[in-house]
């Protein structure tokens, strides 16, 4: 099933690692369900991992950041993975709907 909350936004560094950043900005009531998206991206991610997990400048080979900030009604959640190029595409493609892409 395709992520229906978080779309990723990609950026090369070019030298082989990405980083992939999405924002979902939900009321408390649908919290749970990205929640549920973000953890099936990170159980993906732990699936196909390229190594171990860890800041990328302490050695690790892919990381994950999740943050969460509410305003009044609003809960906004930012989710960023980290790891090499390949690897988070492939991700993408695995989760996300061909057109978000």
């Amino acid at each position: 099933m395709p992520l229906r909350y978080l779309i990723f936004d990609a950026s090369d560094d070019g030298a082989g690692t990405g980083t992939w950043e999405a924002m979902a900005s939900v009321r408390a009531p649908d919290l749970p369900a990205v929640r549920t998206e973000v953890q099936r991206v990170i159980d993906w991610a732990e699936a196909h991992a390229p190594g171990p997990r860890a800041p990328l400048d302490e050695g690790g080979a892919w990381d994950a950041d999740v943050h969460t900030a509410q305003d009044g009604d609003w809960i906004a959640l930012t989710f960023t993975l980290t790891g090499p190029w390949e690897w988070g595409e492939a991700m993408r493609a695995a989760l996300t709907p061909e057109d978000a892409i």
